[in-house]
């Protein structure tokens, strides 16, 4: 996938800051160049060819619309280890933040506060956006690590949170 990212923004161009309108005018060109249909009477090896890179390029476009793969991606890119969410593990408030929600999510007949939570994970997602933002532009890779992993978290919840709304 690391050849579909770089095809998505320039190599010298590895800021954290993506310009999601100039992202998705580059993911449809690309997409155009190589789409599956165009190759439908091409050779089997161009058919091939043309499903693999799509594919990627997809792929690419996904990593680099999220903010949190985005920043992992800039991570690994940078050499730095894997985040794990262990590495805010020293911030007790923040675990204890994380530990009410998820007691919330798991109250029984709460889809009156599932409104809530969900507006309080995105308002938590904007703000650890913005300070990742912040850390990747001041060349603080430690520091940006450490709020991905905080941003794993509110993944989690979001995936929860989702989990709760979908009618069983």
């Amino acid at each position: 996938p690391a050849a579909a990212l770089t095809c998505l923004v320039s190599c010298s161009d590895r800021s954290f800051r993506v310009d999601a309108q100039q992202l998705q005018r580059r993911f449809r060109s690309l997409q155009r160049a190589v789409h599956p249909d165009r190759f439908g009477q091409r050779p089997p090896e161009e058919q091939y060819y043309s499903e693999q890179h799509s594919s990627l390029i997809n792929k690419a476009y996904q990593t680099l619309l999220n903010p949190l793969s985005r920043g992992l991606y800039l991570l690994e890119l940078s050499g730095v280890e894997p985040v794990q969410e262990t590495d805010c593990d020293a911030d007790s408030a923040f675990l204890m933040e994380i530990m009410e929600i998820n007691e919330k999510l798991a109250e029984p007949k709460n889809e009156n506060n599932l409104e809530e939570i969900e507006t309080l994970i995105k308002v938590k997602q904007e703000e650890l956006t913005n300070e990742v933002t912040a850390a990747f532009e001041r060349d603080d890779l430690q520091e940006a690590k450490k709020l991905l992993a905080k941003m794993k978290y509110f993944a989690n919840l979001e995936d929860k949170l989702k989990a709760k709304k979908i009618p069983s």
